[in-house]
């Protein structure tokens, strides 16, 4: 039946699809050859720290904004109306921790990798097991999101899929391998602009069609599709304004706070100010897509009503439904609908290409760097761009393994998804847990994923077995903090129906997939401080200078001394200057914005370095006891970035 309402791409729709493509790698060739011609490991995977905040925050919309959500968000307001609006709210907090928190910590210790801060903080093993594990959902992810869009548009135009396939794989990996971090951001930039151009073609075409927004509009409120505040808290239900609102935070800070993706950007800005300012400047970005995404759902709604093209068995799946919409819409408007699939691929792009440079870049910090600690630059920068290269071929492999998944295709995305929270778990474990030890911190961290695997796939099971109704593959409604956080996604569309309120276990197994994050990282914190408490908790002398942020000693202010003291916080560790690991809080105790830190945009990371260790040089004598490990730290980050 789908064969019948097959569309078919112009001519000029496959020209302005290929110029994306050619563009895109062109950018990449272009910092190839120029500049310092990525000739470098801090050139390749920094960019030089040389990046401006407007780059760097486009980026980062980017990197968040991925094909699967472009597809994703307009199906979901279509089919359970705008209630998904309201994950919005979580967007302020979700980026205000990270501006505030995260990054001034891991901007002042000069990291390269955010899995360092775990060898900083705790010891080598847990930097492993953080790396590793985050190098695993990267790699399910990657293929997922490569193949997924072109399946979609495989079946909606007859597009060959796998020469999409091939077509995005390798011109992602060509412009990653050759351009580095700089390539990447500035081609995000680029697709940026292209997915807007696409969502807003296809919403201003499409309203008019409907009649006007205003029509739109009074569709929509008389399907029911524009929700009111749900102030429902049970925690069961799919999408209430807790749900969204207060787990899309955790969500969005195991995206923004601790992914190496994301922190890479930051660490490339030229200052910790600009940093922080990437961070705000994406807030609005991210509201106005969204906004797109749910605008798009409201006018498909206007044009189909409740009678869906899934329902007339035009196309398969849910993600397959706002690519035939596209196509409808610009039956009669030629290059349009090459528009809408660049801004989709573009997406795609955008996100795979930050996959390849980010794992290039825990793979050589963590794990091939110190073992080799002698091995000159040019070889380590060769070797990072192998690196790249072969993240790239191992993702054209993934999606190869994704396309024989078939219905198992959300269990990739749900163990992906799982993977994130536990993450969040152990970095807020070590920052903000003075007495967090290296124990407590590896057990939390199973404890965390074990837990996150056990709900995922119990309810993915379960959900097989109950809902025999639903079709096997439905991919839909893919929440648009897509690709750090997503989680169980067989949920989305078998809570519809009316059903007993579940108990025990099985509640647990119908949790809503928003909470996933919340839960499994709250799971690995409590396991890791009783852990860390039952093998002898760590002392402040013991902590890497640096490493925590002092939040812990104001909340416990009404704790006895003696006890605050044995859990390491008497007082917080800015209120003590003659201890150099207090330094960088000084600062940021005066300076919560980083204004007095990157007074002048132009610094140096080595003046900025010196400047610091001029400020520590009239301290006491009793800072020599702690100088060694400051040494150490400022000697490791300087090795990384000469």
């Amino acid at each position: 039946m789908g064969e019948v309402v097959q569309m078919h791409f112009t001519t000029v729709d496959y020209v302005i699809f290929v110029l994306l493509l050619v563009a895109s790698a062109g950018i990449g060739l272009f910092y190839a050859f120029s500049g310092g011609r990525q000739r470098t490991t801090q050139e390749f995977l920094m960019a030089d720290r040389s990046m401006s905040c407007l780059p760097v925050s486009l980026s980062l919309l980017a990197t968040f904004q991925s094909a699967v959500a472009i597809l994703g968000a307009p199906s979901e307001v279509y089919t359970f109306g705008t209630q998904y609006w309201f994950l919005g709210c979580s967007y302020f907090l979700g980026l205000l921790i990270p501006a505030h928190v995260f990054i001034p910590v891991f901007y002042r210790l000069r990291l390269s990798s955010a899995y360092e801060y775990l060898e900083l903080r705790f010891n080598k093993t847990v930097r492993i097991c953080g790396t590793v594990t985050f190098i695993f959902q990267m790699i399910i992810y990657m293929g997922v999101v490569l193949y997924a869009p072109a399946l979609a548009l495989n079946a909606v135009t007859g597009f060959d899929l796998w020469g999409a396939v091939l077509a995005m794989g390798l011109v992602c990996t060509l412009y990653t391998a050759l351009g580095g971090l700089k390539a990447v951001i500035w081609t995000d930039v680029f697709q940026t602009v292209v997915m807007f151009a696409g969502q807003l073609a296809v919403i201003v075409v499409g309203a008019s069609q409907a009649g006007g927004m205003a029509e739109v509009w009074r569709k929509a409120i008389n399907g029911s599709r524009i929700a009111g505040l749900d102030l429902n808290p049970n925690p069961l239900e799919r999408h209430t304004f807790w749900t969204l609102g207060v787990g899309g935070v955790f969500l969005m800070l195991a995206l923004y706070g601790v992914n190496q993706a994301q922190v890479q950007r930051y660490l490339s800005s030229r200052t910790e100010k600009e940093a922080i300012m990437s961070c705000y400047v994406v807030f609005p970005c991210q509201q106005i897509v969204l906004s797109l995404g749910c605008l798009m759902g409201l006018v498909m709604f206007a044009r189909y009503g409740e009678d869906s093209p899934l329902d007339k068995g035009y196309v398969k799946t849910n993600d397959q439904m706002v690519l035939y919409f596209v196509m409808d819409v610009f039956k009669d408007l030629p290059g349009l609908a090459g528009l809408f699939v660049a801004c989709l691929f573009s997406g795609a792009l955008s996100t795979i290409s930050s996959a390849f440079n980010s794992l290039a870049t825990v793979t050589m910090e963590d794990l091939i760097k110190p073992h080799f600690p002698n091995m000159t630059e040019s070889k380590a920068t060769m070797l990072s761009k192998g690196l790249a290269l072969a993240y790239g071929l191992v993702c054209l492999a993934m999606a190869y393994i994704a396309s024989l998944m078939g219905s198992v295709l959300q269990a990739a995305f749900s163990i992906f998804g799982m993977v994130g929270g536990p993450l969040l778990g152990l970095f807020c474990l070590g920052m903000f847990f003075p007495w967090a030890n290296p124990i407590g911190a590896v057990v939390g961290l199973a404890a965390g994923l074990a837990m996150a695997f056990w709900i995922g796939i119990g309810s993915f099971v379960m959900r097989m077995s109950n809902t025999a109704t639903v079709p096997p593959l439905n991919t839909t409604a893919l929440p648009l903090f897509d690709n750090m956080t997503t989680t169980v996604m067989t949920t989305l569309l078998s809570t519809t129906t009316a059903k007993p309120r579940p108990t025990g276990v099985e509640a647990l197994y119908s949790l809503s997939y928003m909470w996933y994050s919340a839960h499994n990282s709250t799971t690995v914190v409590v396991v890791g401080l009783i852990v860390s408490l039952l093998t002898g908790p760590m002392k402040e002398k013991e902590l890497t200078p640096g490493t925590v942020f002092p939040v812990l000693g104001t909340l416990l202010f009404f704790l006895p001394e003696r006890y605050r003291e044995k859990l390491c916080c008497v007082t917080p560790l800015a209120q003590k200057p003659k201890e150099i690991s207090t330094q960088p809080y000084q600062m940021a105790k005066k300076d919560s914005n980083g204004a007095a830190y990157c007074k002048e945009d132009t610094v140096t990371e080595d003046k900025e370095t010196e400047s610091d260790r001029a400020q520590t040089e009239d301290e006491d004598l009793e800072t020599s006891i702690v100088l060694p490990s400051c040494k150490l730290t400022n000697h490791t980050v300087q090795e990384t970035a000469l």
